[in-house]
């Protein structure tokens, strides 16, 4: 495996083994499930849809996924963009096997390949398939692979929820498409989970990934409440350093999706949780692994972030679920301790910014509500919930309930005490992270208006649209409504994070 090197302040440590399963098999096939391809088949060559870029466990990989017609020997071929002739791919193009098991929703297979190796600054074409049954041609480009990047993340586009999978497909589509061109050099997708509705209804998975924006940006998936039903979403989505102990699962492993996984792009470490496993003691599960991977990566980054589902500071239908409320005692502190930096999540179809919170409580007294300069400091924690992505379901931000674990914050007594900001317009968003030597800037972005695509609205399922309640008109495409600079340690020259 090639290692990549970069230019670093003294003291910090750097870069990077994989770890897991998947370091060991870079760039051949991973082996799991049944039904695993043998070899080469005498038969005509499977048809493939489905195909989804994803991230790999460093920023010199992707993971492919897709659906297959049968199981044949089928791999991803690779060649720099540059070097296609007519769109024809070099003979020296690169394969990278696939494994191919039974897919249990649909009766067909499932595949999915590492892209390893990749090259910084370059355009790289793919196609999947063999000889005789390629797929179309998609595209994608890497970048620096150390340095400032921008990401994206995105709030449950839950396609189906509306009743309209197609009215919920466009208005996904259209947020992946004023998304990335806004920014089109953002270099990964995150998900706050919840793709679809229901997890085993291939038609909502079929308008999730129609955009061919998820074949030109790699998705870095999280699974939801909505997902967790079936195996759809695990093969839809091979996630790389997954950990599928049967604790990380919400029930039966063997019929249902879940599982933790990690990896690193540039100066982040992400951690993405299987939050539907909660029970059973499965918060400590989390809490063991994030523990884990921290322990053994954080000095390979400069930046920890965390993303599941279940907003745990939920300002809107979530806010006092049973759940929410056993997690409200059991990560923030945890989650302090390990220097986690920005926790990323959605559930709750509205937007919540949490001021800095330490050990689950505000760190600094005089932080003021909408505050859009903020320092961090040792053990702080922003939480970030993201709104819907497609306008497929919104919920209503709540009350504070006096006396509550989540009562009202007294400089602001409409929000909850935890949320710097909370927002609920009506209109489809997405969430912009900078990730700087110094500083991470979280904004959120009206990806669309009241007008189509726009299911919730269309369908009548709210009865307003608009900031203040309706009461203002819905601001144009790519406003902003909220940012914030997060300074990192001990102010905006502050450059290293406390050792772990």
């Amino acid at each position: 495996m090639k290692l990549f090197n970069s230019a670093q302040a003294p003291g910090s440590v750097r870069r990077r083994v994989a770890g897991g399963a998947a370091a060991a098999v870079l760039g051949v096939s991973l082996v799991f499930g049944s039904g695993l391809i043998s070899g080469a088949s005498a038969d005509a060559p499977a048809s493939v849809s489905g195909i989804v870029l994803g991230v790999g466990s460093n920023e010199s990989q992707r993971v492919v996924s897709w659906y297959a017609s049968a199981n044949t020997a089928q791999v991803v071929q690779v060649a720099p963009t540059s070097t296609l002739v007519n769109g024809a791919f070099p003979a020296n193009a690169t394969t990278y096997p696939a494994t191919v098991a039974a897919n249990s929703v649909n009766g067909g297979f499932n595949g999915h390949s590492t892209i390893s190796s990749l090259k910084e600054h370059t355009a790289y074409s793919y196609r999947v398939g063999a000889e005789g049954g390629w797929s179309p041609t998609y595209a994608f480009k890497t970048q620096d692979f150390d340095g400032d990047y921008d990401f994206l993340f995105f709030g449950d586009p839950q396609i189906g929820a509306s009743g309209n999978v197609a009215k919920d497909g466009a208005g996904w589509a259209d947020t992946l498409d004023v998304a990335t061109a806004a920014n089109p050099n953002a270099e990964l997708l995150v998900s706050g989970g919840d793709q679809v509705e229901t997890a085993g209804v291939e038609s909502q998975w079929n308008a999730f990934l129609a955009s061919d924006k998820l074949r030109q940006y790699p998705w870095a998936a999280t699974i939801g409440n909505h997902d967790v039903g079936s195996k759809a979403y695990e093969q839809h989505f091979w996630t790389p350093n997954t950990d599928r102990s049967a604790s990380l699962y919400r029930g039966n492993s063997a019929t249902e999706s879940g599982g933790d996984y990690w990896y690193i792009y540039k100066d982040v470490l992400f951690i993405d949780l299987n939050s539907n496993a909660y029970a059973n003691n499965a918060d400590a599960a989390h809490i063991n692994y994030v523990t884990q991977i921290v322990k053994e990566h954080a000095d390979e980054a400069r930046y920890t972030v965390l993303v599941y589902h279940h907003s745990i500071y939920s300002p809107a239908d979530h806010a006092n679920d049973g759940d929410n409320k056993v997690r409200r005692q059991d990560f923030p502190t945890a989650f302090s301790k390990l220097g986690v930096d920005l926790v990323l999540q959605g559930h709750d179809h509205s937007y919540s910014r949490s001021y800095v919170l330490k050990n689950g409580k505000k760190a600094h007294a005089d932080e003021q509500p909408g505050a859009a300069d903020v320092a961090q400091g040792p053990g702080g924690v922003i939480y970030v919930t993201g709104n819907s992505a497609s306008g497929s379901k919104y919920y209503d931000l709540t009350d504070p309930v006096e006396g509550s674990d989540f009562g009202p914050d007294p400089l602001n007594p409409d929000n909850h005490w935890a949320n710097s900001v909370e927002d609920q317009e009506h209109v489809r968003t997405y969430v912009k992270v900078e990730v700087r030597k110094n500083r991470l800037v979280v904004e959120n972005v009206r990806s669309g208006t009241c007008a189509a695509p726009n299911a919730a609205v269309e369908l009548g399922k709210v009865a307003w649209c608009g900031p203040d309640s309706g009461a203002s008109a819905a601001q144009p495409v790519g406003s902003t409504v909220d940012k914030v600079v997060i300074h990192r340690y001990g102010g905006p020259d502050a450059f290293e994070k406390p050792s772990h």
